[in-house]
């Protein structure tokens, strides 16, 4: 059984602010090394359950922010950036589940620990078939282009309750209570790991067992809008061909997720640059 641990850092174990998922920040390398942690417990629940290859995917900032000299060597790591699927790298039809490890809430929701969308500075919100979602709905949808489902996730309580409403019963660990966009009630790393580690265990379990919910799979074509903070972002983002424009939203349709999944993240650089 392959399992793909696709990571974020801003719901990892402590991270409440910017400083502590920046790099060249002093904090910085302290949540790194939680961040690890966080993954290992992960890998050790998914391995004790029955799987019998990993691959992470470190999808945070540029992909370079796990410590492969710490991560459990039984897992293999994608890191690194521009990679082909992004936040996904390593997803194909060879992968059986997907756990989602340090994630966060979409852009613009109350009580969520920075809560954005792919880009703090740049997106507003994005929508796949009228679908609000954030990086999650992208991802698990791009997992769902290959029929591979969402079993686990861990973050602060909104953006876990944000993907069980997308995605269905998933495991989840909670490993901070979030009571604003820069404060939280954090767990101590040794139970956040005990709980991501036991989320990881009962995911695999359920997935042997035939009790997941389905990939997310969005019918075709795929409409993809993004809404961008300001009017100039829109004016860069609409020169990637086939798009329309409505203000500060930029749609395109695809008739597949692969293809949606990069047309979005074409959309973002431009706007970025």
């Amino acid at each position: 059984m392959k399992i793909l641990i696709a990571t974020d850092m801003e719901g990892i174990t402590g991270v409440t602010t910017w400083d502590h998922v920046t790099p060249g920040h002093a904090e910085y390398g302290r949540f790194r090394r939680l961040m690890t942690q966080d993954v290992n417990a992960a890998i050790r629940g998914a391995f004790e359950s029955g799987a019998d290859e990993i691959v992470v995917a470190d999808g945070h900032w540029n992909g370079s922010n796990i410590l492969i000299e710490e991560l459990d060597p039984r897992a293999r790591l994608n890191t690194g950036s521009p990679s082909p699927f992004s936040m996904m790298q390593g997803i194909d039809e060879s992968v059986d589940g997907v756990f989602f490890v340090g994630y966060h809430a979409r852009n613009g929701t109350p009580n969520a620990i920075l809560d954005h969308t792919w880009s703090s500075k740049t997106v507003a919100n994005v929508w796949l078939n009228d679908i609000l979602t954030g990086e999650y709905g992208l991802n698990a949808a791009l997992a769902g282009h290959f029929g591979v489902p969402v079993i686990m996730a861990s973050g602060d309580q909104t953006a876990c309750a944000q993907m069980i409403e997308l995605l269905g019963d998933i495991e989840s660990a909670v490993v901070k209570q979030a009571t604003g966009r820069f404060a939280a009630e954090c767990l101590a790393p040794q139970v956040a790991h005990e709980m991501i580690y036991m989320s990881a265990e009962r995911a695999v379990g359920r997935l042997e067992e035939g009790n997941v919910p389905d990939p997310f799979v969005l019918d075709s074509p795929i409409r993809v809008t993004v809404e961008f903070f300001t009017s100039d972002m829109a004016d860069k983002a609409e020169k990637v061909p086939f798009t329309q424009r409505e203000g500060t939203r930029v749609s395109f349709s695809a008739q597949e997720m692969a293809s949606a999944y990069n047309g979005f993240r074409s959309m973002v650089m431009m706007a970025m640059g």
